[in-house]
């Protein structure tokens, strides 16, 4: 995959087509837009993934504590992709929440490809809620930004 595909997809790779340990390699490493190479980037995903859960309110709120906390270790550690892709996990905790609340399944199409009608879930919504509060925490977070800028002056 060349560089610039990667760059838009925000998935690492290397010239031969395997994926890199972007701990040991963060120039393969890019931010990408939003919630891009969640499930793809190791070893963060195998890290991260376990912990990440929005069924109830209360997993919410564990998973979202525990997230944050897994972003300031990684600070810690000056690793900034890391604390990117912790930051990556929470949104996606987030958006799939806010998903589930609002259709049943988290299916938005029906099997004619229509939008189905929202049905909200007020126990999803209040995940959903919950990782929001959390999610605009660390990406507003000052370290963060500068760490991301200077990550991206660097690789990409």
């Amino acid at each position: 995959m060349s560089k610039s595909k990667a760059a838009l997809t925000g998935q690492p790779h290397q010239e031969d087509g395997d994926t890199p340990d972007c701990r040991a390699h963060p120039e393969h490493y890019r931010v990408g837009r939003g919630e891009q190479g969640v499930l793809t980037v190791e070893p963060y995903k195998g890290e991260l993934l376990p912990h990440w859960r929005f069924k109830t309110p209360e997993d919410a709120r564990a998973s979202s504590q525990k997230l944050l906390e897994m972003f300031e270790d990684y600070r810690s550690r000056d690793d900034f992709v890391g604390m990117d892709m912790a930051r990556k996990f929470i949104q996606m905790g987030h958006t799939r929440a806010r998903r589930y609340a609002n259709y049943p399944g988290g299916r938005k199409y029906d099997k004619n490809g229509e939008i189905r009608e929202r049905q909200i879930d007020e126990e999803k919504a209040e995940s959903a809620a919950i990782f929001e509060k959390v999610w605009r925490q660390v990406r507003e977070d000052d370290d963060y930004l500068k760490r991301k800028k200077a990550h991206q002056r660097a690789y990409g």
